[in-house]
């Protein structure tokens, strides 16, 4: 008989798959579809990774709760782990995060937290401080803090660099993703260049991020920092899992054109994925000069469009945003 024993074995090995329309070159690009993952997101390989190394560090007991702030897609990681585990999850998430994010959260037994997203990170009232202070006040609880807990990019560095490598047959020239805690972008790539460091790595940032400007000049501009509607990607902190050394470029993409790539990959390809990866595809096309006939371009498509049924692939939202006549 050939089954897995819990739903956390099948993390991982998801496919890759030839883009056909929505890329405007004549590389080679394919779509590494981490919304196989039983989470629908490639945030199961590194929450599981969190709670095992913390299990391994002694910081998480026997009937112990996970509290962590979370766009969403950690929790679903975290949940299922959880869930396998018998933990209790405790989620603190923004209010620009889908309402079908919550709604997950909640079917997959996580306790959620709505937070403003409108406020500076060291605000008490932040997803940040409010999963900091739950940890402070509950006894027998263990804050993963994604964002700064390099169990993350190690999940990255041990699976998804590898299968990508083996995947492509070591033929890589480029990898693309969008870069929110960072620890997808730096894991993989750290692992790409070992293989071979003249392999290209674009990360994807969002228009009120602090990434690109501060990978270009070193300067931290809190004047680049402004509200934006795009989910997953972007920062207003520095993360400790984001190795701008490793990163080649970065490149800024509208709310707008990841709202319609992300529309595009479900109409055109039959790719049905989340917001972020219309603005990796986006960011794909806007360098599009720099790619030649010969490369092999792998492009991380991070999460499932039902997160995002409500927002952008909904008209009546979309107008809402005058993303769409």
């Amino acid at each position: 008989m050939n089954f897995y024993n819990h739903i956390i074995e099948t993390i991982g090995n998801t496919p890759m798959v030839k883009l056909n329309k929505v890329v405007d070159t004549e590389a080679l690009v394919l779509a590494k579809l981490e919304s196989f993952n039983p989470g629908h997101s490639t945030k199961d390989r590194m929450a599981l990774k969190m709670i095992e190394d913390a299990e391994k560090a002694g910081l998480l007991k026997e009937g112990g709760t996970v509290i962590e702030g979370t766009s969403g897609n950690t929790g679903m990681g975290l949940a299922l782990a959880c869930i396998q585990k018998g933990y209790k999850l405790i989620c603190t998430i923004s209010d620009k995060q889908s309402k079908e994010k919550m709604d997950i959260l909640k079917a997959m037994g996580a306790e959620v937290y709505v937070c403003p997203t409108n406020v500076a990170p060291e605000h008490p009232e932040s997803y940040y401080s409010v999963a900091k202070r739950l940890n402070e006040e509950i006894p027998n609880s263990f804050y993963p803090n994604q964002y700064d807990n390099l169990s993350n990019r190690l999940a990255h560095y041990e699976s998804t660099g590898p299968e990508i490598w083996e995947q492509t047959d070591g033929k890589i020239t480029h990898f693309i993703v969008g870069v929110g805690t960072g620890g997808t972008i730096s894991g993989i790539a750290k692992f790409l260049k070992e293989k071979n460091s003249n392999i290209k790595i674009w990360g994807v940032d969002s228009y009120g991020s602090v990434y690109k400007k501060y990978h270009e000049t070193g300067e931290f501009d809190k004047n680049e920092i402004y509200s934006y509607v795009t989910e997953g990607i972007g920062e207003d902190i520095l993360p400790d899992n984001v190795d701008f050394d490793l990163i080649d470029l970065f490149e800024k993409v509208t709310d707008k054109d990841g709202a319609i790539y992300a529309r595009r990959l479900a109409k055109e390809e039959g790719i049905f994925a989340g917001y972020s990866c219309g603005s990796a595809i986006a960011g794909l096309n806007q360098l599009k000069s720099q790619l030649k006939k010969d490369d092999v371009v792998v492009v991380l498509l991070h999460d499932h469009g039902s997160r995002y049924v409500g927002k952008i692939f909904n008209d009546d939202w979309m107008r809402d945003q005058k993303f769409i006549e």
